[in-house]
Order: C-alpha cells, then sequence, then structure tokens
C-alpha cells in the first residue's frame, strides 16, 4: 500500500513547496523535540555519567545497520562529514596490498567535490592518478552508456573506484552491485558517496559488498547538520584513524584508568569514530530520524517519490524536457536538462516567483521531493517550469 503524504510529521512553512531534500531535508518534528531534549540534558550535567558517553552512539549505529541490512552494527561510526569519512580512506589507502605508482583512481564526472579533493594528497605521495570517466556528450541512452563505460574503465589498474549510486548532480543511478563485483575481481576498493541516496532507495551492503560508505546525515536521513554515519569493512579493521582520542581505546569505559594510556583501539570500526563522538544532541536527532525512515520502509520511500512525479515528468518530456530513462534514474533526484532555445533566468524566476525551492546543479534543474511534499507542491512546481519556458 502506498505511503500518503507525510508533511504533518514535518516542520514546513505553509505556502512554501520545497523540492529540494538533496540540499538539506527538513526537520521532522520528533527530531526537533529530540535535539530540544538534547540540549536540556546539558543543563543538568550531573545526570550524564560515564555510561552516557557510549549509550548515545548504540541507537544510531544499530539503526542504520538495519538500513543497509548490515549484520555488523561495530562496523557503523560516526563521522561529521562526508569529508570527514573520505579523509579516512585517503589516510588507509597506502595500505593496500600491491598499490604501485601510476595505479588509478576511477570516478564519474563532476562528482562532489569533497569525493575529489580527498585524494590531492594521498595521489601526490603514492604518484596515483584520478580517472574520471564524463558523463555521454549524447542524451539518448546516457545513463545506460555511462554506466558500460564506468565498468569497463575499472581493470587491473584500478586501484580504488569512489562513487555516488545516485549522482548528486542529477539522479543518474550507477549499478553499484556491479561495479563492486567487477572491483573484487580486479582487486580494487570500492567507496561510495552514499549521501544522496541511502535513506531514500533501497540498499543492502550485503550484496554491493563496498570497502567502505560515507554517508552525510542531513540529507536524505533527516538528520542535524554536522552529524552523518560511515561503514568501514574489514580492510579497515587495523588501520590508523585521523584521530588518537581517548573514546576509541580500549578499556575507555573505565574513567578512572583513563590515565593509563592504551596503545590498543576498540574492535572493529570503533577506532575510525570522531572526537567527542558522545553529541548528546545530534546523535539523539539522527537515531529518532533513521528509526522513522526504518518504520515507513525505504522502499515505500521510493515508491512515493516515484508516483508523485511520474506524470508530471511526461508532461515534461513532452514539452521539451529532457529526463534520463528511468532504469538509469534514481525516483528521489531528478536531473532536468531545459527545453533548446528557453530560457533558464525566466525559469528561475517562474519558480522564485512560485515559492518553489529546487536547485540547479550544472546543466540539470535538480528536483528532489521526499514524504512531505504532495500533488500541490509538484502542480505549482510543474507550472512554474512550463511557465518559465513559454512566457505569455
Amino acid at each position: 500500500m502506498l505511503l500518503s503524504c507525510q508533511k504533518h510529521l514535518f516542520s514546513i512553512e505553509e505556502g512554501v513547496h520545497y523540492i529540494n531534500c538533496a540540499t538539506m531535508s527538513p526537520n521532522l518534528k520528533s527530531v526537533e523535540e529530540a535535539g530540544i531534549q538534547g540540549i536540556l540534558r546539558k543543563s543538568q550535567p550531573q545526570k550524564i555519567t560515564s555510561q552516557s558517553f557510549f549509550e548515545t552512539t548504540d541507537p544510531v549505529k544499530k539503526a542504520y545497520s538495519n538500513l543497509i541490512n548490515c549484520p555488523e552494527p561495530e562496523r557503523i561510526v560516526m563521522i561529521p562529514s562526508c569529508s570527514y569519512g573520505m579523509a579516512i580512506v585517503a589516510k588507509n589507502l597506502s595500505r593496500k596490498p600491491n598499490l604501485q605508482a601510476v595505479q588509478e583512481i576511477l570516478m564519474v564526472g563532476e562528482e562532489f567535490p569533497s569525493d575529489v579533493y580527498a585524494w590531492e594528497e594521498v595521489c601526490a605521495e603514492k604518484h596515483l592518478k584520478i580517472k574520471v570517466i564524463s558523463s555521454p556528450e549524447a542524451l539518448e541512452n546516457r545513463g545506460k552508456v555511462w554506466n558500460e563505460r564506468l565498468l569497463e574503465a575499472i581493470n587491473a589498474n584500478t586501484c580504488m573506484v569512489v562513487i555516488s549510486p545516485t549522482h548528486w548532480a542529477d539522479g543518474t543511478l550507477f549499478d553499484t552491485e556491479s561495479i563492486g563485483k567487477q572491483c573484487r575481481s580486479v582487486g580494487a576498493l570500492l567507496v561510495l558517496d552514499a549521501t544522496q541516496s541511502i535513506g531514500a532507495m533501497p540498499f543492502d551492503v550485503q550484496k554491493v559488498q563496498p570497502d567502505a560508505i560515507i554517508n552525510a546525515g542531513y540529507k536524505w536521513l533527516l538528520g542535524p547538520y554536522s552529524s552523518g554515519v560511515a561503514y568501514f569493512g574489514p580492510f579497515f579493521d587495523e588501520g590508523i584513524p585521523l584521530e588518537r582520542n581517548w573514546i576509541n581505546r580500549v578499556g575507555s569505559e573505565d574513567f578512572k584508568n583513563l590515565i593509563n594510556y592504551q596503545t590498543q583501539y576498540r574492535g572493529s570500526a570503533d577506532r575510525y569514530n570522531m572526537g567527542e563522538r558522545s553529541n548528546f544532541i545530534l546523535n539523539p536527532m539522527l537515531a529518532n530520524a533513521i528509526e522513522q525512515i526504518n518504520t515507513w520502509g525505504v522502499e515505500n520511500i521510493t515508491a512515493y517519490c516515484d508516483e508523485l512525479l511520474n506524470e508530471p515528468l511526461k508532461i515534461l518530456q513532452e514539452n521539451g524536457y529532457w529526463v534520463d530513462d528511468k532504469a538509469y534514474r534514481s525516483s528521489h533526484l531528478i536531473g532536468l536538462r531545459i527545453p533548446k532555445n528557453a530560457n533558464l533566468a525566466k525559469i528561475q524566476t517562474a519558480l522564485q516567483n512560485r515559492k518553489v525551492s529546487v536547485s540547479f546543479r550544472g546543466e540539470a534543474i535538480r528536483i528532489s521531493p521526499h514524504l512531505y511534499n504532495d500533488v500541490n507542491d509538484i502542480a505549482v512546481l510543474l507550472e512554474g517550469l512550463m511557465e518559465g519556458v513559454f512566457i505569455r
């Protein structure tokens, strides 16, 4: 059964048509309340015990593990940003067996900057190269051809593939399960930036088998800013963290013995948690948000967005807008190309006049709905897009 609109659970101003979750999600009211309670908790610090420093992360790890079908919650760690998670990967890439100069880090074109900048230092030190698989110039079968080119480029000279399952700028879907198989066949690492995908479309870590997943929390996880999660597979089990903080060491629960300094890190991926991972405000907010996503069912979020945009996208295509084939684009993040000879500035003005919030990324108008959007939001969006092309 298709979910109904869940706008009543969010704090969204009336009259605003916010179709821009790919930039930042609005807060669920329950997430707001969790944050308020976290602030109030700090006002009574006598109630925060040594055990409290470990309790706030467990609900996040459990909820995210359920979301990605991960049987090992200890592989989930707290990070403040995508760049932090990618920096952990960069720091440990040199540990990869048989890493050689001139090997390639494979990426697609126009990837998110934090997924690109992370490799500058390690490439300079190890003499590695970044190889970019650009998008096809032709729009026909664009997503299909792009996926084929990427898979063909993964070979014995590939040391790592860094990819977003959903391209952040235009919603192109990349077949991460096939990419994962190809990476394993040539001994390459697979690192995913799942910021624009997990939470809005189904994902199974056991099927894809990535080495790392980096996931900022303030978009499709519906969490607060500066709060995110990462998954680190077995390759990283004996790796080097960015921070050498106290809470990631063995025995850190025993506060009276913290002066007995430890060299050993906690098990599995626990060494990669950011400092002050126990955040008593942000962690309850993120846990609440992911638990709500699990309650809805991520496949139901996908289906809702697909149904919401299905007919409007057909109308736009009939009037000159371009959108990729359904098999190669996501349902929650759509990149529209405007008709030939259309005026982008007029389209932007038409949308602004109607209080429609979308994004403009590269050559695409990026629309990204969620369960808080209804048919009226999309009708106003459609009206603005059409008037922006056909000015009366």
